[in-house]
């Protein structure tokens, strides 16, 4: 099964196991428990940076599965606050090299970001996966994670 295929099939998975579930932490723990589990261990950290609902420009972190991640990260600050700050989602092939990123794990090269919107339309989080590997994500990727992720809150 191709990468792509692979995603269109994790996505059925995650809808079927949220439908009815009224619990947003619940439905990004499962997301970022079988997300993590497909692509382990090219996923090095898998999770959801929410919007504060007090500090509204400004991410806490979420349901996870990996490491030690950072606890709060403005919006406009490293990879994950870029997506927050534009609602588009990211490709970085290294970490190094993107101004400003916020290095939660040292251990961490490239990563790809999505925003996640309520059924409102309204940001609601961003799903952020990390790996070892620079390179790691490419579009196809990018382009599953947007999908899931567009109809987490909704499905």
């Amino acid at each position: 099964m191709d990468k792509a295929e692979r995603y269109k099939e994790l996505k059925a998975e995650i809808d079927s196991v949220v439908a009815g579930e009224t619990s947003i932490t619940a439905r990004y723990a499962t997301a970022s428990c079988i997300l993590s589990q497909a692509f382990s261990p090219r996923f090095f950290w898998t999770g959801f940076y929410m919007v504060d609902p007090l500090k509204e420009s400004e991410l806490v972190v979420g349901p996870y599965q990996g490491t030690l991640g950072c606890l709060r990260i403005p919006f406009g600050k490293g990879v994950c606050g870029h997506v927050a700050a534009t609602r588009a989602p990211i490709i970085v092939p290294d970490v190094h090299e993107f101004p400003g990123h916020i290095a939660c794990d040292s251990a961490s090269n490239s990563e790809v970001v999505v925003p996640v919107f309520d059924a409102n339309g309204d940001l609601a989080a961003v799903l952020d996966v990390d790996s070892t590997e620079l390179n790691a994500f490419d579009a196809v990727d990018q382009a599953g994670l947007v999908a899931i992720c567009e109809t987490l809150l909704t499905a």
